[in-house]
């Protein structure tokens, strides 16, 4: 059995360093966490570029919510695309839909074609499409790499059939990466019963603010997100063990 990959959703370039210091083999990085991850900044993306040759992937998604883009949205993703491959990325994860919960197929291939040697992973937008296997051969047929799923419910624990029935049908023509409420005490099951070769997890910690003075009358919690280091350790382990 080859290595096992292990991705991280990182949402800032402190957690995407981490991550990376920790063992994680490729980044998705994101900002907006509680919006389930948008576009990075430019700043941000140029500064990461400059302090990392490692697999980051930043994602490509222009607000949360749903994935039903409008004119507009889609030139900012072609843009921000642009700029991503610009920066040297080598990869990047994007996500489109059309109203009837299928894959937007004409404006993902656009943005396939625009992203020239860059690697295109399509993100969990997969896991609202009405079919999800149609859905899966349509990627394929556009030249993605991946798809990252939670097999269409909330925790991919919960969907270990589904994601069985992906990785099977795909038959190594795109990579099936399961995600969503992976972490150290469940990656092992998942890839025993998936046969999956790629795991995707957030390992998302909460920090508390470091400030010495918050004002109480804002009655704010102003904690923030990192990785969980010692979680990325322990599932790089169980990876290599099941390795």
């Amino acid at each position: 059995m080859s290595k096992v990959l292990l991705e991280i959703a990182a949402f800032s370039i402190e957690a995407a360093l981490n991550a990376l210091n920790a063992g994680a083999d490729r980044i998705e990085f994101c900002e907006n966490p509680m919006e389930g991850g948008t576009t990075p900044s430019y700043g941000s993306l140029l500064l990461l570029s400059q302090l990392t040759k490692q697999p980051v992937y930043p994602i490509i998604r222009p607000r949360g919510g749903d994935f039903l883009y409008t004119d507009r949205e889609f030139q900012v993703m072609q843009n921000d695309l642009m700029a991503c491959q610009q920066l040297g990325f080598k990869g990047a994860v994007i996500g489109l839909l059309n109203a009837d919960g299928n894959i937007d197929i004409k404006r993902t291939a656009a943005l396939i074609q625009a992203a020239g040697n860059m690697e295109i992973s399509f993100h969990r937008a997969f896991d609202r499409c009405q079919d999800p296997f149609l859905a899966m051969e349509q990627l394929i047929d556009l030249g993605c790499k991946r798809i990252l799923t939670s097999g269409q419910v909330p925790n991919v624990s919960n969907a270990i059939p589904m994601i069985q029935k992906l990785v099977e049908k795909a038959k190594d023509r795109i990579i099936i990466l399961p995600g969503s409420g992976v972490r150290k005490d469940n990656i092992a099951m998942i890839l025993a019963q998936t046969g999956a070769k790629e795991m995707h997890s957030s390992a998302r910690k909460a920090m508390p603010s470091k400030m010495n003075f918050n004002q109480p009358s804002m009655q704010e919690n102003m904690h923030y997100f990192d990785v969980d280091v010692d979680e990325i350790k322990v599932m790089i382990a169980a990876i290599n063990t099941a390795s």
